[in-house]
């Protein structure tokens, strides 16, 4: 790949990546870092991104996981229902290897990141006890001892925190009201405390780039329906997508499981229209919706490129603002990528102005386009028409894999016909409803 073609994708992924820069700005992402990840090679990148994130004015809260360590430190552990029963020698063996993984990680935020591109940017992290928790207890006759659960988070003072421009750095540990420290799943700690701080994203890098269908495609989103009916995944998967699923039905609006051994995941499931692991919501929400006057700043991101190309008619700012009404757009993350208008005429309506921003085209796959005609098609028929036609000038074989078929000018309702533009010459297309 030569200079300038490396140049002009890294400026088109820049520009495709602002909408996400500006919606991502001062939400707050729960980010689950596994203890496996702790181990690979991929961490300190992993750092540098989380970094990055909080450059761009996200709020941060790593919880982070410490199975694989403490299994070197107890290899004899007793587990039930894939909790580790902790006795008060493990409890001491266990915070131990908490207080070296805080270390590390704390180390690696230290302020200025050497030999990195953020090496002049400081990242300030904070630890405490957040989390009040409680004992499991006797669960099937077994006695968990110091193995505990949530029982609340702190959250007032862990969002003070974060609004006053720190990461916060939380371990899998919680403390019962008499001060007695307890071991919490890492997985349900971070699940609980997006649900509890209202988080906007909670992130799960884990040891699978993406849930998978039974061809082996990825599944970009989910709901948590869906998938607790995936069969195929370990134990340890299972409980981390049990907490995806649950913070998700708890109010967090949207959960990703995000690979950890993979350079660039987690900005590439932020910052990208497609993402690269799955993400999981409440339901799977239509992408186009009628359009509202706050939109209009995005439609013209759309279409404005289109204009200059001579491919749509020109429409000034006040004009789309006066015809909001007729408009639809197609949103990606809360993002307008897509928009098309529907102009009644008796028995007919127009088609009009369907673009989707060149940024997203690719990314977003040959689907969006078909569903904004689909939505134009049932507005229409909400209109009463049972014919919906259009003029174009560069598109004409796209309509027509879409089922338009040619016509005249003559054939257009008469207000129109007084109002097309011969010089420009566009051609004519309808289909029936």
């Amino acid at each position: 790949m030569d200079t300038r073609q490396s140049s002009e994708e890294y400026a088109r992924w820049f520009r495709g990546s602002t909408p996400y820069i500006s919606a991502h700005r001062d939400k707050t992402f729960v980010v689950l870092l596994p203890g496996e990840a702790l181990q690979h090679v991929n961490l300190t990148n992993i750092i540098h991104d989380l970094a990055l994130l909080h450059v761009l004015g996200v709020r941060l809260v790593l919880v982070h996981g410490a199975r694989p360590q403490i299994e070197e430190v107890l290899p004899e552990s007793r587990y039930h229902q894939h909790r580790r029963v902790t006795d008060a020698a493990a409890m001491h063996s266990i915070s131990g290897v908490y207080g070296q993984i805080r270390t590390r990680l704390e180390a690696l935020f230290a302020t200025g990141l050497p030999n990195t591109p953020l090496h002049n940017v400081e990242v300030p992290v904070i630890t405490g006890n957040f989390v009040v928790a409680r004992p499991v207890g006797i669960v099937d006759g077994v006695d968990h001892l110091l193995t505990g659960t949530v029982r609340r988070v702190e959250k007032a003072r862990m969002q003070t925190t974060l609004q006053h421009g720190a990461a916060v750095l939380q371990s899998p540990l919680g403390y019962s009201s008499s001060g007695q420290p307890f071991n919490l799943p890492a997985e349900e700690v971070a699940a609980d405390i997006a649900v509890q701080i209202r988080a906007d994203k909670l992130l799960m890098l884990c040891d699978i780039s993406h849930v998978a269908d039974a061809d082996g495609a990825r599944i970009s989103t989910l709901t948590p329906t869906e998938l607790e009916r995936t069969a195929y995944l370990s134990d340890e998967q299972k409980m981390h997508f049990a907490c995806l699923a649950r913070a998700v039905r708890g109010g967090v609006t949207k959960a990703h499981l995000v690979s950890f051994a993979d350079d660039g995941a987690l900005l590439a499931e932020l910052f990208t229209a497609e993402g690269i692991g799955t993400q999981i919501v409440e339901q799977q929400s239509r992408s186009v919706r009628p359009a509202q006057a706050a939109d209009v700043a995005g439609i013209v991101e759309v279409i404005r490129p289109l204009e200059e190309a001579g491919v749509l008619v020109r429409r000034e700012r006040d004009r789309l603002e006066q015809e909001i009404e007729y408009f639809l757009v197609a949103e990606l993350d809360g993002i307008v990528v897509g928009c098309c208008a529907v102009y009644p005429y008796g028995g007919h309506a127009e088609l009009a102005c369907l673009a989707v921003h060149e940024n997203y085209r690719r990314q977003a796959g040959p689907g969006l386009g078909q569903g904004l005609l689909q939505a134009a098609h049932e507005q229409a028929r909400r209109l009463g028409a049972s014919e919906l036609f259009v003029l174009t000038t560069q598109t004409k074989d796209w309509f027509l894999e879409q089922g338009f078929s040619e016509t005249s000018p003559q054939q257009l309702p008469r207000q129109k016909q007084s109002l097309y533009n011969w010089q420009r010459n566009s051609i004519v297309m309808s289909k029936q409803l």
